[in-house]
């Protein structure tokens, strides 16, 4: 297999906003990007190695009632190092699997915050594993699950403190030689906080059309949503996210992409005003 085939299998589980604290968190899995889930079968095993990076000002926040209000005016940095392994088993080739694992890195500024000691807040955050399985239905589909654990061993003043389980399904649509869609739905589980709190589950989904208008440039539109439930004290809350991005398809093993992503509507949620760049290493 040619390995710009390969390359559009560089992340097979975009694993997004919800591997940060969700103080500093956007939308869960708002990371992917166009060909995210374009995955291979009957390929030979493989290696990628993907550097995510967002920029988030925390100007905006949506209350109860869905207006957006004024928020504390911090502005969060978070990247996320991950390795991923690609391979077919051998007694069925026509199905592709992957394991993961991400780092992330969070950095919070506040210029505002009261306490010294809170206007710069940064650390390892919490890890997280996992695996995903897919297939495709036809030459040009893909179609899979994938399902992974965030450990609460962060730093301390990062560390979302509990247990987390993200699982998904995932598909991929060629639908022109140019013109391709991608996307994901799924659930966010989570265990209760050091706090004696537990948030609700939170269901998300994750769209990115994306057309080839040059072998180097593919510019794409995002469309990000999650819901949580009520549980406890911690009430319900939504957020709907719009972007537009540029793909970079710079070397057959490599590529750059970058995005815009601004919340068009949400409820007891931060409000998304962020620069989101990723960077895929194949080999």
């Amino acid at each position: 297999m040619k390995q710009h085939r390969l390359l559009s299998a560089f992340v097979v589980a975009g694993l997004a906003g919800g591997l940060a604290p969700a103080a500093f968190a956007q939308t869960t899995f708002d990371v992917i990007g166009p060909h995210e889930y374009e995955l291979p079968v009957d390929f030979k095993p493989f290696n990628v190695f993907v550097q995510y990076a967002t920029v988030q000002n925390n100007k905006d926040t949506f209350n109860a009632s869905g207006d957006k209000v004024k928020g504390n005016g911090s502005q969060s940095i978070v990247g996320m190092s991950k390795y991923v392994r690609f391979w077919t088993p051998e007694g069925n080739p026509k199905i592709g699997l992957a394991y993961e694992v991400i780092v992330p890195e969070i950095g919070v500024r506040n210029q505002h915050a009261a306490n010294a000691a809170d206007r710069h807040i940064s650390g390892i955050g919490d890890p997280l594993t996992g695996f995903a399985v897919w297939m495709k239905p036809t030459p040009t589909s893909t179609f899979g699950f994938q399902s992974f654990l965030q450990i609460p061993v962060g730093d301390n003043r990062v560390s979302d403190t509990n247990w987390k389980n993200l699982s998904s399904f995932l598909w991929d649509v060629r639908l022109t030689d140019k013109l391709g869609w991608t996307a994901d739905a799924g659930m966010v589980f989570q265990s209760e906080k050091s706090d004696g709190s537990r948030p609700g589950n939170t269901f998300h989904t994750n769209h990115r059309l994306g057309y080839r208008a040059t072998g180097l440039l593919e510019p794409f539109i995002a469309l990000d949503y999650e819901s949580t439930s009520s549980r406890g004290n911690n009430l319900s809350a939504r957020a709907l996210d719009g972007g537009l991005g540029m793909m970079f398809h710079t070397f057959d093993n490599q590529s750059i992409s970058l995005r815009y992503s601004t919340s068009i509507d949400g409820k007891n949620h931060a409000a998304n005003n962020s620069l989101n760049i990723k960077y895929a290493y194949v080999w």
